[in-house]
């Protein structure tokens, strides 16, 4: 998805030495408090997909880890991206709008959208993808410092949600950061690329999304049940579709629109559920929705820590 900029990195590629961990969180955010990983890298080789640990966050061909933030208006805040590591800066991009991907755009070779390339010096280099338009502060050439400002995150390229995407290569191998050397048959890797590796959950959400009643799991799993638009006297209903949830888990809903916050609901789990859907929503008022546009966040929490966190759009026409 980020090809054409990954493609000059595999070519550029300096000598391999010996593995090290070097790298540190790319952006300036908590995990499990202001941000979180949504997605890994994707080791299965097949049509499937497969996070380092065998679990399910991941997608077919993924080709870095995913820091996504908890919504667009702390994106609009200003999110600041950072070195994860000390090297030179070999390539970058900063003329891609921020806008959610439309099925179908061409994006000419552009997925990675706003991006910053940089060579570590080790044979690693690292690729900071969906930048926000305008916020790139560094130059091809400049060296950089583990830590120092790259840019902020943002929405360009093949995204539909305020993160960022980074992606780790090394000669012409696209490298998983935790699991470097892919010998940890699913367990925790003695070896990894961090200097304090992020602690992994196996827990997620596969999609929330915006329907007209309470949907049958079938439907949320197929997508039957998602509306993309309402008519001003439906039912808005936000649904999760989550897994391996833990009892006491809880997933917290949010939806406003053009007149402020809908509702709030928080969802709490009685027991441990491999796979389960949650939903709330309101009726019409009696003078019906207002038109425009209305967004919904669910998040899932374990205790005080966010595991997951996604969103869906709605329009009232």
């Amino acid at each position: 998805m980020i090809s054409r900029f990954i493609a000059i990195a595999l070519a550029s590629a300096t000598p391999v030495v010996a593995d090290v961990p070097f790298l540190a969180l790319p952006l300036e955010c908590v995990l499990g408090e202001t941000c979180v990983i949504e997605d890994y890298p994707d080791i299965d080789p097949t049509d499937a997909s497969s996070d380092y640990r065998c679990g399910l966050k991941s997608r077919n061909a993924h080709s870095g880890t995913d820091f996504s933030l908890l919504s667009f208006e702390q994106m609009e805040k200003g999110v600041r991206v950072i070195a994860a590591a000390d090297g030179r800066v070999e390539a970058i991009r900063n003329t891609r709008p921020d806008q959610p991907y439309v099925p179908g755009t061409d994006l000419n070779g552009e997925e990675c959208g706003n991006a910053v390339r940089i060579d570590h010096g080790n044979g690693y280099q690292s690729i900071y993808c969906h930048m926000k338009l305008g916020s790139v502060r560094v130059t091809p050439g400049q060296r950089v410092v583990q830590g120092q400002l790259l840019g902020e995150v943002g929405l360009s390229g093949l995204t539909n949600y305020p993160h960022l995407h980074l992606t780790i290569t090394r000669g012409a191998e696209i490298i998983d950061p935790f699991a470097p050397s892919q010998n940890n048959a699913c367990s925790e890797p003695f070896e990894t690329l961090w200097l304090d590796t992020p602690t992994y959950s196996d827990a997620g959400l596969f999609t929330v999304g915006v329907s007209d009643g309470v949907p049958e799991l079938e439907d949320v799993a197929s997508g039957a049940a998602r509306r993309t638009a309402l008519a001003a006297s439906d039912a808005m209903v936000l649904y999760a579709h989550a897994f391996h949830g833990n009892r006491h888990d809880r997933i917290e809903f949010t939806m406003s629109g053009p007149e402020g916050m809908i509702f709030e609901h928080t969802a709490r789990l009685d027991q441990d559920q491999a796979q389960l859907m949650r939903a709330y929503g309101r009726r019409a008022p009696s003078a019906g929705w207002p038109k425009g546009n209305y967004r919904g966040y669910a998040r899932l929490i374990r205790g005080n820590t966010i595991l997951a966190v996604r969103h869906a759009d709605v329009t009232v026409k």
